[in-house]
């Protein structure tokens, strides 16, 4: 059995993937509309009017989604929820609508910028898809500011 998941933080990493969730696999690509990344040391999202969130989105097995589960802390850090997104192809042909499987940062985590090796994880992510990093930088600032 197998299942599509988004990825928008250090799951972009496609070396750190075929790690943790060797059966995974890269089926496509979105942008999450009117959502925004946000760092509470680590990556989540949330609503946010005119903003957009850039994602891979994985087929994995059930296997796969256990580890993941152990990665993110589900359920006590990060909770899971199905997303329906407009997916294309990485060469963004071939649109068509999938409900994928998210994870969503539990309330409490105050916004902290995550450690240099996170963001490069994400910013070679960002490079490596062509995703605009102007939403990664705008995250990262936000959570400077925050933090200040």
């Amino acid at each position: 059995m197998s299942k599509k998941y988004i990825a928008y933080g250090s799951n972009l990493s496609v070396r750190q993937m075929a790690h943790r969730c060797p059966d995974a696999r890269i089926i496509g690509m979105a942008a999450i509309q009117d959502w925004k990344l946000v760092f509470r040391t680590h990556a989540t999202i949330e609503p946010a009017a005119g903003r957009v969130v850039p994602i891979l989105i994985w087929e994995i097995s059930d296997r796969d989604e256990k580890n993941l589960d152990l990665y993110e802390g589900y359920p006590s850090y990060y909770d899971k929820q199905d997303m329906t997104v407009t997916m294309t192809d990485l060469d963004g042909k071939n649109p068509q609508e999938v409900t994928a499987m998210v994870y969503l940062m539990e309330e409490g985590h105050d916004i902290r910028v995550p450690y240099r090796g996170y963001l490069d994880t994400l910013e070679e992510g960002y490079r490596r898809f062509g995703f605009n990093p102007y939403q990664l930088e705008l995250a990262i600032k936000e959570a400077e500011e925050a933090q200040r």
